[in-house]
């Protein structure tokens, strides 16, 4: 292990930044961290609340919308729970 990590800016909608606490934060991870990585991190940092809207959560991942959590982190993440529209 080379001790390699990165920082993540990630923001936060709806009821993500509720859980959150704050709208954007950055991260540090593992070098080459997923998607995965990054939502236990946000889990252990913000407890339940956080986890309940990672479990419906989407990711916005340098532009590109997904839910594959396998995917790498990348520099910027935007978390996006569902969104109730009218």
């Amino acid at each position: 292990m080379t001790g390699e990590s990165t920082s993540v800016s990630v923001r936060y909608f709806a009821a993500a930044a509720e859980a959150a606490g704050c709208s954007k934060e950055s991260v540090e991870l593992p070098g080459r961290a997923t998607l995965a990585v990054l939502a236990e991190a946000l889990e252990q940092r913000h407890g339940a609340p956080m986890a309940r809207v990672l479990s419906v959560a989407a990711f916005l991942v340098d532009s590109e919308l997904t839910r594959d959590r396998s995917r790498p982190a990348g520099g910027q993440v935007d978390v996006l729970p569902p969104f109730a529209g009218g």
